[in-house]
């Protein structure tokens, strides 16, 4: 039974996932997974008529998300200067545009996402109509933020294309030559799949925010799911960073 227990305790599985856990943006996609299906398994309940049973899952998908904004505390200060940064970078002109646009988005949102985090826990009190203007502000600058990142991803993605081309079309005689235009290859097709992957993020995420500030109207069960998947995918993200790959 002890070596069992060994076992499953040094497993490398449970070693990475207390690398993963051990750091704040791990934590914050599990309880973001978490927050979500509770969200998704609320709707469903309730739709079924066990209102009993989404009550406590709706709950949990309330304290869940007050909790990670705990997390955020002073994280708006990082797109503070990924702005700066994005500015004094050199780039094509269209993709520093939008990352500045992405960048000045997660800004707005995650600052203003502090001051309904210290309402919500009666810190600093607002009247209700004035928490739900900042709710819908927040809401309106998380939308901006991940169009700005979707319209990134698009011209990257466009710019590393035309780059693969040419270098599949250009020919060397000598070894060496050829040989670092192979590594290049590989290189922007290591780019490409991390752009492609962040793209599909950000077109499941856009529809949690675009549904809060009245753009579509998709219910807690679609938005749950979506935001399971992202969550998950980003979570792999964490998990692969961890290991060191």
């Amino acid at each position: 039974m002890a070596s069992v227990a060994s076992q499953v305790v040094l497993h490398p599985v449970t070693s990475q996932s207390l690398k993963v856990l051990s750091t704040t943006l791990g934590r914050d996609k599990v309880y973001r997974g978490v927050q979500y299906f509770a969200r998704f398994l609320a709707w469903f309940l309730l739709s079924r008529g066990y209102r009993i049973q989404a009550a406590r899952w709706d709950a949990l998908k309330s304290h869940l998300a007050l909790g990670r904004k705990l997390l955020r505390i002073g994280k708006f200060m990082e797109n503070a200067q990924a702005v700066l940064k994005a500015l004094a970078a050199p780039g094509e002109t269209g993709e520093r545009i939008t990352a500045i646009g992405r960048q000045v988005g997660y800004f707005g949102y995650l600052l203003l996402d502090q001051i309904a985090w210290a309402n919500a826990i009666k810190f600093y009190n607002l009247a209700p109509s004035a928490a739900q203007r900042l709710n819908k502000r927040i809401m309106q600058f998380w939308f901006t933020g991940i169009v700005f990142s979707i319209a990134h991803g698009l011209l990257k993605a466009g710019r590393l294309a035309n780059e693969v081309k040419k270098l599949q079309s250009q020919t060397w005689a000598e070894k060496s030559l050829e040989t670092e235009r192979d590594i290049k290859l590989q290189n922007l097709q290591v780019a490409r799949e991390a752009v492609r992957y962040q793209f599909i993020i950000d077109l499941l995420d856009v529809w949690i925010p675009a549904t809060n500030v009245g753009l579509v109207n998709l219910n807690d069960g679609v938005l749950g799911i979506f935001g399971l998947v992202t969550s998950l995918m980003a979570l792999r993200q964490q998990w692969v960073a961890a290991s060191g790959k």
